[in-house]
């Protein structure tokens, strides 16, 4: 069984896919951290 998991908070989204519930086949995290920090701004609590 493939199985996708998606994750968010409020400045990380990260999706994975897995197979059998113990091989990953995929994963990948989308930050906008260094955003913030250029910016200033502070991250989320």
């Amino acid at each position: 069984m493939l199985v996708l998991s998606i994750e968010t908070s409020c400045d990380e989204t990260s999706v994975a896919i897995v197979r059998d519930g113990r091989e990953v086949l995929a994963n990948v995290i989308a930050s906008q951290i260094d955003l913030h920090q250029k910016n200033g701004e502070e991250e989320c609590n």
